[in-house]
C-alpha cells in the first residue's frame, strides 16, 4: 500500500474551509461552442459572485484571458475537453499528519460516454503547476459530484453511478467500499438505490439529488408533482433518505428542496449549489416560486452565511449546473 494510505485520512467537508474554487472556461472547443454568449455570461456572473468571498483560479486555454484583471481571479492555461471541473478535478483529503493531500483519480468521461483524455490530466497538471501535494489514484475512476462527504468519514452515493460497468466494473461493492475507506477516510458508506433524473448522463450523480449538509442533516430534492416524469424516483429516494441512520443511530434531518422544471426538456435540479466557508451559492432557473423556495431551504440550513441565487439556466442545457461547474480546493 502507498505510505501515504497508511495515514489516517478524511475528506472535509464542502462547508469547512477552502481557499479556492477551481472552473474551466466555456470555449469554441468545448461542447458550448454552439451557445458561447448566453453559457460565458453565466460563467462571467458565477465567477465574479465567488471572487466576492475567495480566490477563483480559472482554467483557459492558452492565451486567453476571458475577464478583466481581478484581485481574486487567478489564470492558469491547461488543455481539457470541457468544462465540469467538479468531475476531474483533484478531490482533497487532509491526513492525521495535518497536511493535504490531492487525489488524482481517473475521469473517463462519465462511463465512456465523451472524450475525457485531456480532462483526465487536468488534476495532475494542476497540482504540478500549484505545488500541490498530488496522490494518484488513476486506476480507479471517481468523480467529484458523486460523492459526498460531512468531513467525519460519512459518504453519500449512488449504486448507479459508482457501480456502474464502465467505471469500475470489476470491483464488487465491497471491493469499492474498502478503496473509498482506504483513499477518502470513508468509516461509514451510504448507498441510494436510484435511477438518474430523466436526461442525465452522469449516471445520478450525488449532487443532483441530495447533499449532506452540517449537524447530520442531508438537503435533497423533493417532488410533489404526479406528473413529474421523476416522480416516482424522488418518491423512492426520499423513503430511503428517511430509513437511513447517522452514525450515531439517530435519522438524519432532512430538508427538501422543489423540483424545477424542465428547462427545453433537459432536468434541473437545486441540489447543485456550491458552499464556501462564507457563502453557498443556490443555482436558479428562472422559475420564481421554485427559486425563492429552494432559497430558503439552504438558508433554513447554513444561517451561518450568506446565501446567493444564480441563475444557471444556461448551464442545464449541457445537463450540468452550478455545482458540476466548480471544485472547492482547501489549501495548506
Amino acid at each position: 500500500m502507498n505510505e501515504a494510505l497508511t495515514l489516517g485520512r478524511v475528506m472535509p467537508a464542502e462547508w469547512e474551509s477552502h481557499q479556492a474554487v477551481v472552473m474551466s472556461w466555456p470555449n469554441e472547443n468545448t461542447d458550448w461552442a454552439d451557445m458561447l454568449p448566453e453559457v460565458t455570461a453565466c460563467y462571467r456572473d458565477i465567477i465574479l459572485n465567488i471572487a466576492d468571498y475567495e480566490r477563483v483560479i480559472l482554467i483557459t486555454p492558452e492565451g486567453c484571458y476571458p475577464l478583466p484583471p481581478h484581485p481574486n481571479i487567478s489564470v492558469i492555461h491547461l488543455p481539457y475537453n470541457d468544462t465540469w471541473t467538479r468531475d476531474y478535478g483533484p478531490i482533497t483529503v487532509r491526513t492525521d499528519d495535518g497536511k493535504l493531500r490531492y487525489l488524482d483519480f481517473a475521469f473517463n468521461g462519465w462511463g465512456l460516454k465523451f472524450a475525457a483524455d485531456r480532462d483526465n490530466l487536468v488534476a495532475s497538471r494542476l497540482c504540478e503547476l500549484l505545488g500541490l501535494r498530488r496522490e494518484n489514484h488513476l486506476g480507479f475512476v471517481l468523480e467529484g459530484g458523486s460523492v459526498e462527504s460531512d468531513g467525519n468519514g460519512t459518504i453519500l452515493t449512488t449504486s448507479t453511478c459508482l457501480e456502474s460497468p464502465n467505471r469500475n466494473g470489476d470491483l464488487s461493492r465491497e471491493q469499492i467500499e474498502s478503496y473509498l475507506a482506504d483513499s477518502l477516510g470513508a468509516r461509514h458508506i451510504y448507498w441510494l438505490e436510484c435511477r438518474p433524473l430523466q436526461g442525465d448522463d452522469t449516471d445520478a450523480h450525488i449532487d443532483t439529488i441530495a447533499r449532506l449538509a452540517p449537524n447530520g442533516t442531508i438537503i435533497y430534492v423533493g417532488c410533489e408533482d404526479p406528473d413529474n416524469v421523476n416522480f416516482q424516483n424522488l418518491i423512492d429516494i426520499e423513503r430511503q433518505l428517511k430509513a437511513f441512520r447517522r452514525p450515531d443511530g439517530l435519522p438524519f434531518n432532512l430538508v427538501k428542496l422543489p423540483s424545477p422544471k424542465d428547462i427545453d426538456g433537459n432536468p434541473a435540479t437545486y441540489a447543485n449549489f456550491l458552499v464556501t466557508p462564507t457563502a453557498v451559492f443556490v443555482p436558479t432557473y428562472g422559475q420564481p416560486e421554485n427559486d425563492s423556495k429552494a432559497i430558503e431551504a439552504v438558508k433554513s440550513v447554513y444561517g451561518d452565511r450568506e446565501v446567493k441565487g444564480i441563475d444557471c439556466t444556461a448551464l442545464i442545457k449541457q445537463h450540468g449546473s452550478l455545482h458540476c461547474a466548480t471544485m472547492q480546493l482547501p489549501i495548506n
